[in-house]
Order: structure tokens, then C-alpha cells, then sequence
């Protein structure tokens, strides 16, 4: 049973959250060059990489319970960062809603230069989330 919660925990780490980080990383060049399709499909990717990423939350917390480590302080913080992370990235989807509805408008006044760099330092900030909270699996269980 704890094998079978520990690959769905890390498929769902792998497959959600690499193609999550990758989106949101890339949404800055689209902003930049303008490319409303692009955009709109980063910021569906993000929505639904999103929404799957929470499997890694579930499938964590169900291997957790299982082994008998939930009230360990990482298993605390990485569930605490990865909170932080989720919040992070509903304001990344916000703001990616916000640059498609600027540029599929006919005025020129605006050119998500706010959403832009938000979404490049929300971008950034759950990305070195994700990797402290995959530190905080393995060292200290090590």
C-alpha cells in the first residue's frame, strides 16, 4: 500500500508539477512578445496542471498518515510551502487571465507589463518552493 501512495505521490509530482513550473516560466516571454494564443494556452496549462498538482498534496498527506510521519516538522513545512505555493499561483492565474483579456482588447494603452513581472517573481518564488519542499523529502529522512 505505502508503495503504491509513494509512485502515485511522486507520478503526480512529476507529471503536474514540472509542466506547471515550465508554464508559468514561460508565460513572461509570451507576455513580452504579445502572443495572445500562446498566453491563453500557458494560462489554461497553468489552470489545469494547477488543479492536478493537488494530487501531490493528497497522495503526500495519504503516505504521511500511512507512515506515521504527519506530525514531523518537514512534513509540516513542506505541507505549509506548498500552501504558500498554491495561493502563489491562483494570483499567477490571475494575473495570466488579466494579460489575455489586455491583449485581446483593441486598446494599446496597456501591455501587462505589471502582470508580467509578477507572474515572472510568483513564477520564480514556486518554483524554489517546489525545490525546498523536494529537499525537505529526502534529507531529512536520510
Amino acid at each position: 500500500m505505502n508503495s503504491t501512495l509513494l509512485w502515485l505521490h511522486i507520478a503526480f509530482a512529476i507529471f503536474a508539477i514540472g509542466p506547471l513550473t515550465a508554464a508559468i516560466m514561460a508565460a513572461p516571454r509570451a507576455i513580452r512578445a504579445k502572443n495572445t494564443a500562446v498566453l491563453q494556452t500557458l494560462q489554461r496549462m497553468t489552470r489545469i496542471y494547477g488543479l492536478g498538482s493537488l494530487g501531490v498534496l493528497v497522495f503526500g498527506i495519504w503516505l504521511a498518515v500511512s507512515l506515521g510521519v504527519i506530525g514531523e516538522w518537514y512534513m509540516t513545512a513542506s505541507m505549509t510551502l506548498f500552501l504558500v505555493a498554491l495561493v502563489l499561483l491562483f494570483i499567477v492565474d490571475r494575473d495570466l487571465r488579466a494579460a489575455v483579456r489586455v491583449f485581446s482588447s483593441e486598446t494599446p494603452d496597456d501591455d501587462a507589463k505589471v502582470e508580467n513581472g509578477r507572474i515572472a517573481a510568483f513564477g520564480g518564488l514556486i518554483g524554489l518552493i517546489y525545490l525546498v519542499i523536494l529537499f525537505l523529502m529526502v534529507v531529512p529522512g536520510t
